[in-house]
């Protein structure tokens, strides 16, 4: 690995800092083939003595704006800190308890891990083992017939919400469902189940869309992007399941849209 001046300055640290006893690079900086660009986030997990006296400043420089939340990790908790430096900076870190190494060790690789990990610095040695990444934990696992149904069955029940919000004059919340549950809820996940069909379920979709610009046709993508509206928004669903629902030998449970569309006024304009 080249020498890079930001995981330098945050390896000083850790190494000058007893309470700290492990990094660990992940995500895209750690894999072979390298980060897409040089806008990548460095993903960083951290093993200390007191997560909670973490300092980003003291580990790296003066932040600008940071947000955090936590998980679990074997039983233990975990915490994410992201943090975008003044210098244009942004390093993820996720906070371990000290213990939570041998826990991997013992119990197997994070998700995130099993991703490709790269050790930059273990004081207690228990990253020796750690399984090999599989690389496998982000594929896209094929939906069985009852998972594909019941995304079908989220669209056109969060549809419903639609047709009250249009005939309430509740446009702002009827524009809410329309892009936050169904565009880049069930739409986005229908159209990677259709990416993934015709990789052979051999595919990482990444988070939220990301790669879509790659991978989805360019009349598809136009669509999803344009489509403000509910009518076209639901046309492209409605064609993206049926494809899936072929490529897998499933059926299109069409008596659920029949019996949703049924209640939706055409446009909020003709609502009553």
């Amino acid at each position: 690995m080249s020498p890079d001046p930001v995981l330098e300055r945050v390896l000083a640290w850790a190494q000058a800092d007893d309470a700290v006893r492990l990094v660990v690079l992940t995500s895209t900086r750690a894999r072979a083939e390298g980060p897409p660009d040089d806008l990548s986030d460095y993903d960083l997990v951290v093993a200390l003595t007191d997560v909670g006296r973490f300092d980003p400043a003291a580990a790296y420089a003066i932040p600008a704006a940071r947000w955090g939340d936590e998980h679990d990790v074997h039983g233990a908790t975990a915490l994410f800190r992201g943090v975008v430096y003044e210098d244009g900076v942004k390093i993820d870190w996720i906070l371990w308890p000290a213990n939570v190494p041998a826990l991997v060790a013992e119990h197997g690789l994070t998700r995130t891990l099993d991703d490709g990990y790269l050790v930059l610095l273990d004081k207690d040695g228990h990253t020796g083992a750690w399984a090999a990444p599989t690389y496998r934990s982000w594929i896209l696992e094929k939906p069985s017939e009852d998972e594909y149904a019941a995304l079908v069955e989220e669209f056109w029940w969060s549809a419903t919400y639609v047709a009250k919000a249009r005939a309430r004059g509740e446009l702002f919340f009827a524009q809410f469902v329309v892009d936050h549950d169904l565009r880049y809820g069930c739409t986005r996940r229908m159209l990677e189940w259709l990416v993934a069909s015709s990789h052979g379920w051999e595919w990482k979709p990444g988070r939220y869309g990301r790669s879509f610009e790659r991978e989805l046709p360019a009349g598809s993508l136009a669509e999803l992007m344009a489509a403000r509206e509910f009518e076209p928004l639901a046309d492209l669903f409605r064609r993206a399941a049926k494809d899936v629902a072929d490529a897998l030998g499933y059926r299109y449970p069409q008596q659920v849209d029949d019996a949703i569309q049924a209640r939706i006024p055409p446009t909020a304009g003709n609502a009553d």
